[in-house]
């Protein structure tokens, strides 16, 4: 026989015992790996902000201050005050405190009441007095916050014992009014009887019998809102969790204490 044609039916021989082999077998099936199941985030206790504050939320004090340092390198402040000549913060914190309010996706890790209420005691006084900044004590124990920035009401509650929560504390925001350029405020007179923070009524702005929606002012595109929660944002990619410790003696409002940042994934 020639090789070559003995070759050639050889191999065709081997090709056809191997489709019958396969056409005779059947597959195996093939075991699929189950996905991780879904775990909820858990704080590791580390310190990542460190907070240290302290507003007299009464009259001028030049020994205000807000103090905060974290995880990230370069953004902190010591000691922060206004700037005798600018009249901002000295240090900055303004702006670099961002870095832990934001994410890298511009989401909110805490509430961002709470960083307004920081930047009082780097502001001249009279920004607290034109934002109507209130601050009390109740007869077990809760300390309560409120300001209106921007023509949006913020609210800061702790518990009976002073202290802040993260990320499920009280924090609350509600849209009542607006302001352009350099203001001043122009509040709805569901809230203020003048529409102005001067006469801002605190029980109206949190009663949520009243309404929002409705127009501020005839002729300009501005509504009031209805009351949500201010904290962080659910789908920023960490938030923080922990606790701070607030206390309110004497017009002295301080505020100090340790948070954990937590990855959501």
């Amino acid at each position: 026989m020639n090789t070559k044609k003995f070759g050639v039916a050889l191999i065709a021989v081997i090709v056809l015992a191997v489709v019958a082999l396969a056409g005779c077998s059947k597959t195996e099936p093939v075991a699929v790996a189950e996905a991780p199941a879904m775990t909820a985030p858990v704080s590791d206790g580390s310190e990542d902000l460190k907070i240290d504050y302290r507003l007299n939320v009464a009259a001028p004090d030049p020994e205000n201050f807000f103090s905060f340092s974290g995880n990230i390198r370069y953004m902190a402040v010591d000691m922060d005050q206004p700037d005798e000549n600018t009249g901002a913060s000295a240090q900055g914190s303004t702006q670099v405190f961002h870095a832990y309010l934001y994410d890298v996706e511009g989401k909110t890790t805490l509430s961002a009441g709470l960083r307004g209420l920081f930047l009082f005691a780097v502001n001249p006084f009279e920004v607290a007095e034109g934002d109507a900044l209130d601050a009390s004590k109740a007869s077990d124990g809760t300390i309560t916050v409120q300001f209106v920035h921007r023509g949006s009401a913020y609210r800061i509650i702790t518990d009976e014992n002073g202290k802040l929560t993260f990320p499920d504390g009280q924090y609350q925001r509600r849209n009542i009014g607006y302001i352009q350029g350099g203001g001043p405020q122009v509040l709805s007179t569901d809230f203020s009887a003048d529409g102005t923070s001067a006469t801002i009524d605190w029980d109206k702005v949190w009663d949520s019998g009243i309404a929002g929606g409705k127009i501020v002012t005839e002729g300009v595109d501005r509504k009031t809102g209805d009351i949500v929660p201010y904290g962080a944002q659910p789908d920023s990619l960490y938030y923080f969790d922990g606790t701070l410790d607030a206390a309110l003696e004497n017009d002295i409002l301080t505020i100090n204490g340790a948070l954990t940042a937590v990855p959501r994934r």
